[in-house]
């Protein structure tokens, strides 16, 4: 179930971040007023942890800010993080009765959350929400080979290089900001978090990220405060064609 501890927030629909790109993108709206009546908001704090693995599903939802960790425990208790819930991706899977990860709370955390069966309910009367799911999940699969690449195949340079282009473009498909010019946005992960998420050390994350400032690839401000000024310098960093297109 829901973290007990998590605090309730609001949030308007016309106002919210993700609109664009959440599971209710195409509602019109009378199927975003049936929304309203089984929607919820929860704020989260950094480090504190969503759901359990294991634990009963009883909501559904989309990361709004923050950005959260999917963790799976292995017997033996070590874990190994399997992936990244950032703004806009879905949380849970209607017909699925409990939870596959730990989910865990990164940064400080804002969900908008769907009582699990009324929304289940609706899914099978809005063909809008319908597809846009079908769509995240599709995303969702794409993004998961993509980091099978990542993780197997590249160095230490190519996959800060990949982690810090992928946090970028979402960012940028937020802001609904295409791929000219340069792009700015803080880092949400501390190094410590994304070497575990990357395989690495910290020495390795921290020598990387120097390197790639020192060659002029990234600008940094602080530790968290980047700036891309050429993003397909950037991609051919991570090993990846630079096309120049819009950000998906």
């Amino acid at each position: 179930m829901l973290n007990e501890r998590s605090l309730a927030t609001t949030q308007q629909c016309d106002s919210c971040p993700i609109r664009h790109r959440a599971v209710c993108a195409r509602c019109e709206t009378d199927e975003l007023e049936r929304l309203e009546e089984i929607k919820y908001y929860r704020k989260f704090e950094a480090g504190q942890t969503v759901i359990w693995s294991g634990d009963r599903m009883e909501f559904v939802g989309s990361v709004v800010s923050g950005i959260a960790t999917l963790t799976q425990t292995m017997e033996d208790g070590r874990t190994q993080m399997v992936g990244l819930l950032l703004p806009s991706d879905f949380v849970g899977r209607p017909g699925r009765e409990t939870a596959a990860y730990d989910v865990v709370a990164t940064t400080d955390l804002v969900m908008c959350c769907f009582r699990k069966s009324p929304f289940e309910d609706m899914m099978g009367r809005t063909p809008h929400i319908a597809q846009r799911l079908l769509e995240m999940t599709l995303d969702e699969l794409d993004a998961a080979r993509e980091w099978m690449l990542v993780l197997g195949r590249k160095t230490a340079r190519e996959k800060i290089a990949s982690l810090l282009s992928i946090i970028a473009r979402r960012d940028a498909t937020l802001k609904l900001k295409g791929s000219d010019g340069p792009l700015v946005f803080d880092l949400p992960l501390t190094r410590e978090a994304m070497a575990d998420y990357l395989g690495l050390t910290l020495e390795t994350v921290s020598r990387q990220i120097s390197a790639l400032k020192k060659d002029g690839v990234i600008e940094l401000e602080g530790k968290r405060h980047v700036t891309i000024p050429d993003m397909g310098r950037l991609l051919e960093e991570a090993g990846d064609d630079a096309d120049g297109g819009v950000f998906a």
